[in-house]
């Protein structure tokens, strides 16, 4: 079956919260804790995608048997729809994440969903939702979009049957009462994910490995963990879930360094976005290897003068200070730097519309 024969069936929730009930859930929003009228869910089974339905967001029925809840066959995507000053909607490089869906679901041996088909469930999904879009800077859409495979088999193999499902959840701020820069601590214990395996893919297991590590770095005192390769323990990979970056002032020029893609790092879309924008702001932009020890000299040399870490729900997060054993480190006073915020401003002033969409990057849902 192809997409352009593909329709999705809308049934409309007889349940929808009131303007007062939803007003009232969005006057105080966090991250990840509500959620919209509606969902997509697209079966597959027989070797290609079933009819799909908008129907509305409640609970998904699992047999005990499925084999997502015995060996992990479980990816899933984030990205952001925004209000647009003239009224409409936006979302931000979603064909970037319909392709990194695909990536990852060719990792762990799922089948792949036409990039058309992810971006009309998205599509058809926020119009029916448009309310929920938040309006203010800073605050937007979040769409997750998943797939488990759902075969009621205990045997280890790939799943013949998958459920893709979408939904969505506004977004506040991130920063509520302002930027601040954060406290990482280098991981020397745990790794992320090791060459040859599925640290390049955005599924399940990657995050589940990841909590105890987190959970150390709280323990330090710091908000997050920073991964270390599993080869050496001595090149910088990722911190939590997002892309780090690194800023240099080289030879009267301002150059930005992000680690580079080795398989086993997480190919952001907000880190390749940044790769771009970064050299409209005039700075150089660079992909490179850097080891723990360059960390340290280069910010005692004053060669690095600000560090931060990207994704989808964060945007830009500035790095005000490193611990780790042995050694502590602060980063610009702890303060955020002029090039950490004028990257985070750049890109959410695309997002929200304020700024030309000189890229390409927005795509029109309404």
């Amino acid at each position: 079956m192809t997409t352009s024969t593909f329709n999705l069936l809308v049934t409309p929730s007889a349940t929808i919260l009131s303007d007062a009930q939803r007003a009232e859930r969005m006057s105080k929003l966090t991250f990840g804790r509500t959620f919209t009228d509606h969902m997509v869910v697209i079966p597959y089974r027989d070797g290609t995608w079933q009819q799909g339905e908008v129907k509305a967001y409640g609970p998904l029925s699992l047999d005990p048997s499925a084999s997502s809840l015995h060996y992990g066959q479980a990816i899933f995507e984030g990205f952001k729809a925004f209000a647009q000053p003239d009224g409409g909607v936006k979302t931000f490089r979603p064909e970037a994440n319909g392709e990194r869906f695909n990536r990852s679901a060719k990792r762990l041996a799922m089948p792949e969903i036409p990039v058309e088909l992810f971006l009309k469930a998205a599509d058809e999904l926020i119009c029916l939702d448009r309310a929920w879009v938040p309006q203010n800077i800073g605050e937007s859409l979040y769409l997750r979009p998943l797939m488990i495979a759902t075969d009621p088999y205990l045997g280890v193999r790939p799943s013949n049957e998958y459920l893709f499902v979408l939904f969505a959840s506004p977004a506040g701020a991130y920063f509520p009462k302002g930027v601040k820069p954060v406290t990482v601590w280098i991981s020397e214990d745990y790794v992320r994910a090791a060459p040859g395996g599925t640290g390049e893919a955005k599924c399940a297991g990657n995050y589940a490995a990841s909590l105890v590590a987190q959970a150390q770095a709280q323990e330090k005192g710091c908000d997050q963990v920073v991964w270390l390769d599993a080869v050496h323990r001595e090149y910088i990979e990722e911190m939590g879930g997002m892309n780090l970056f690194f800023v240099y002032q080289e030879g009267g020029k301002t150059v930005i360094v992000t680690p580079e893609l080795t398989g086993t790092l997480l190919p952001g879309i907000t880190r390749r976005s940044l790769l771009e924008l970064a050299k409209d702001l005039g700075f150089e932009a660079q992909e490179r290897k850097l080891t723990v020890q360059q960390w340290r000299d280069d910010i005692a040399a004053g060669r690095m003068t600000e560090v931060f870490a990207c994704g989808t729900a964060a945007v830009i997060t500035p790095v005000g200070e490193v611990k780790a054993n042995g050694f502590e480190m602060r980063i610009n006073n702890g303060e955020n730097g002029p090039v950490t915020m004028a990257l985070r401003e750049a890109l959410l002033s695309i997002q929200h519309g304020s700024a030309p969409d000189t890229h390409g990057w927005m795509h029109t849902v309404c």
